[in-house]
C-alpha cells in the first residue's frame, strides 16, 4: 500500500478536501492585490511647482497664477520640476505665445515651495504625501524593488522553515505577518518605514504561497492535482482584476492598503482549523500525529470505520515505499556537477529570470500607456485567462520546448514593436502590451510544468527552488530598469523586449519532455535520449507524489 492508497481510504476528494481547498484559495485573491498594489498606492499624479508664497494675496485666478509662475514643457503643459524665480507678470498678456518665446530670458529654479498635485484617480498616494517626484522619483521604483526583495527573502526563509517545522504553523505566521505588516504600512509616517513594512508583506507573501499550495497538493490525490492547481492559478488571475475594483472605490492609499491587509486577520483565525500535512508528519518522524490527522479527515468525510483501520505501522510502510527512490545525500550543487545538468540549469535560469523580469516590467508601470489605469489593470489580468488556456493546448500537442520558445520570443517582439509606436497611438500601444503580457503569463505557465519535468526527482525541489530564486531576482531588477528611461526613453523597452528573446533562443537547447518518462536520477538526465531507463524499481507515479508537491506549490509563488 502506498500513501496515495491511504488517502483514498480516508476520502481523497471528500468534503474535507473541498472545504480545505476553498479556504486555502480564498487568500490567493488578495495575494495578487499585494503584488500589484504599487500600481495604485504609488500612482504619480500630474504635478507642478507650487506658486510663490506671496501669490496667495493676489486677485489672480489659479490658472493665471500658474501661467506666470511655472514654465511650459515641449508638450505645452506646466513643467513638473521647475518654476520661475520671480513671477513673470508680462506673460499675462502673452497667452498666445509659444513656450519658447515665453521662457526666453527667464531664470528658473526648483520647486522650493513644494508641489501642487492634480488628484483625479486617487485622492492621495505615497507620491503626493511624501513628494516622491523630481529628484526623488527613483524612490518609487526602489519601493517596489524592496518589496520584491522581501518576496525573495521570504522564499528562502519560509521555505526552509516549513520543511522543518511544518506547513500549518508557518501558514499561521505568514497570515499574521501579512496582516500586521500591511496594517503598519498603511499608517507609516515616512517612506522608509513604509518600505520596511512592505518588505514584511513581501516575506509574508512567499510564506503564504509556499505553505498554501503545499497544504493543498499534499491533501489531494494526484489525479485532481492538475485541475486544482489550474483553479488555484485562476484565483490569482481573478485577484488581479479584483484590485482595480477595490482601488476604484477606495481612492486613499492608506485605506486601500488597509483594505487588502485586514482580511488576513480573518484568514489567520481560519488557518487554525487547517490540518497539518500527514505526509510531512510521517517524513519528519511523527507517525502518531500523521495517523491522527488521517483519522480526523476520515471522520470529516464520513469514513470513520476506514480511518480506524489505519495505524502507525501501515503508515510507515507506505512512506518507506514512497521514498525508496530518493535516498542519499543531494544538494543544489548537483545542479551544476554534470554537463547536461549545467546546460539545463543555465537555460532554465535564463528563462525564469527573463520571464519574471519582463512580466513585472510591463505590469508595474501601467501609467505609461496613457489609458485609464483601472481599465488597463482589468485587461492585464483578464488576458492571463486565454493565455494560459492556449499555452496548455500548445504544450499538449506541439510540445513544451516550442511552446516555451514561442511564448518568450513573441512577448519580446511585441515589446520591441511597441518602442516604435508613437506615444499618441494609445490603443495600439495598449494592445501590443496586452499581447506581450499574455505571452509572458503563458511563459510562466510553461516554465512551471517544463522545469518540473526536466529536473530529476532526487533534486527536483532544489532545482525548482533555484529557478524560483532567479525569478525573484528578475522581479527585483525590473523596477530599477524603468529609471533608465529618464535618460534614454526607449531603453527600458529595449531591455524588457530583448531579455525574453535571448532566453527564448536559450530554451532551444533544452530537451523536449512531451510524452517522455520523468527522470528520477541525475544519470537519467545525462542519459536522456540514449534509450537507457532508470534502475529505480518503484513506479514513477508513486515516486513523484512528494517531489511534485514542490513543483505545484511553487506555481504561484513567483
Amino acid at each position: 500500500m502506498a500513501f496515495a492508497d491511504l488517502l483514498e481510504q480516508v476520502g481523497s476528494t471528500g468534503r474535507f478536501q473541498v472545504l480545505h481547498v476553498i479556504l486555502l484559495c480564498t487568500p490567493v485573491f488578495l495575494m495578487a492585490s499585494h503584488n500589484l498594489l504599487q500600481n495604485f498606492v504609488a500612482m504619480v499624479p500630474p504635478h507642478h511647482c507650487s506658486s510663490h508664497s506671496n501669490m496667495s494675496r493676489t486677485q489672480l485666478s489659479p490658472d493665471e497664477i500658474l501661467q506666470i509662475t511655472v514654465p511650459l514643457n515641449e508638450a505645452g503643459k506646466p513643467q513638473s520640476c521647475q518654476r520661475y524665480v520671480a513671477p513673470q507678470w508680462h506673460l499675462l498678456a502673452q497667452n498666445g505665445s509659444s513656450a519658447t518665446e515665453r521662457d526666453y530670458g527667464a531664470v528658473l529654479e526648483g520647486c522650493v515651495d513644494g508641489w501642487s498635485y492634480n488628484m483625479t484617480d486617487m485622492t492621495s498616494t505615497i507620491i503626493s504625501d511624501w513628494h516622491l517626484v523630481c529628484d526623488l522619483r527613483s524612490l518609487k521604483q526602489m519601493g517596489q524593488t524592496i518589496y520584491m526583495g522581501g518576496v525573495l527573502v521570504g522564499a528562502l526563509v519560509f521555505g526552509g522553515l516549513s520543511d522543518r517545522y511544518g506547513r500549518r504553523i508557518l501558514l499561521l505566521i505568514s497570515n499574521l505577518l501579512m496582516a500586521v505588516s500591511g496594517t503598519c504600512a498603511a499608517f507609516s509616517p515616512s517612506f522608509s518605514v513604509f518600505c520596511l513594512f512592505r518588505f514584511g508583506c513581501g516575506m509574508a507573501l512567499s510564506g503564504l504561497g509556499l505553505n498554501t499550495f503545499s497544504l493543498i497538493v499534499e491533501w489531494i490525490p494526484t489525479r485532481v492535482r492538475t485541475f486544482t492547481g489550474t483553479a488555484t492559478g485562476y484565483c490569482y488571475t481573478m485577484g488581479q482584476m479584483l484590485l482595480p475594483a477595490i482601488a476604484y472605490l477606495i481612492t486613499d492609499w492608506r485605506w486601500l492598503t488597509l483594505a487588502v491587509s485586514l482580511p488576513f486577520y480573518v484568514f489567520f483565525l481560519i488557518a487554525w482549523w487547517f490540518h497539518e500535512s500527514s505526509r510531512w508528519l510521517a517524513i519528519n518522524n511523527k507517525p502518531e500525529q500523521a495517523v491522527k490527522m488521517l483519522k480526523s479527515v476520515a471522520r470529516f468525510n464520513g469514513r470513520h470505520e476506514e480511518g480506524e483501520k489505519i495505524n502507525v505501522k501501515m503508515l510507515q510502510e507506505s512512506m518507506k515505499k514512497e521514498l525508496s527512490c530518493s535516498q542519499g545525500p543531494h544538494s543544489a550543487l548537483d545542479l551544476f556537477r554534470t554537463p547536461k545538468m549545467r546546460v539545463m540549469t543555465f537555460c532554465l535560469s535564463a528563462t525564469w529570470l527573463s520571464t519574471s523580469f519582463a512580466y513585472y516590467g510591463l505590469s508595474m508601470d501601467l501609467q505609461k500607456f496613457g489609458v485609464n489605469i483601472y481599465l488597463i489593470q482589468v485587461i492585464f489580468g483578464a488576458v492571463d485567462i486565454p493565455a494560459k488556456v492556449v499555452v496548455t493546448v500548445c504544450m499538449s500537442f506541439i510540445g513544451r520546448r516550442p511552446s516555451q520558445c514561442g511564448a518568450l520570443i513573441t512577448a519580446g517582439v511585441t515589446i520591441l514593436i511597441n518602442i516604435l509606436v508613437p506615444y499618441d497611438k494609445q490603443t495600439l500601444r495598449t494592445c501590443l502590451a496586452v499581447v506581450g503580457k499574455g505571452c509572458l503569463a503563458a511563459s510562466f505557465n510553461c516554465c512551471y510544468l517544463y522545469s518540473g519535468e526536466l529536473f530529476p526527482t532526487i533534486i527536483r525541489q532544489s532545482g525548482m527552488g533555484w529557478v524560483s530564486m532567479m525569478a525573484r531576482v528578475g522581479s527585483m531588477v525590473a523596477p530599477m530598469v524603468q529609471l533608465t528611461g529618464d535618460h534614454i526613453p526607449w531603453l527600458p523597452g529595449l531591455i524588457y523586449g530583448g531579455a525574453p528573446i535571448l532566453s527564448g533562443f536559450a530554451a532551444v537547447f533544452l530537451p523536449e519532455t512531451l510524452g517522455t518518462h520523468l527522470p528520477d536520477t541525475i544519470q537519467d538526465v545525462e542519459d536522456r535520449g540514449s534509450g537507457k531507463t532508470s534502475k529505480c524499481p518503484m513506479p514513477i507515479k508513486e515516486t513523484m507524489i512528494l517531489q511534485d508537491t514542490k513543483v505545484d506549490l511553487l506555481k504561484q509563488a513567483a
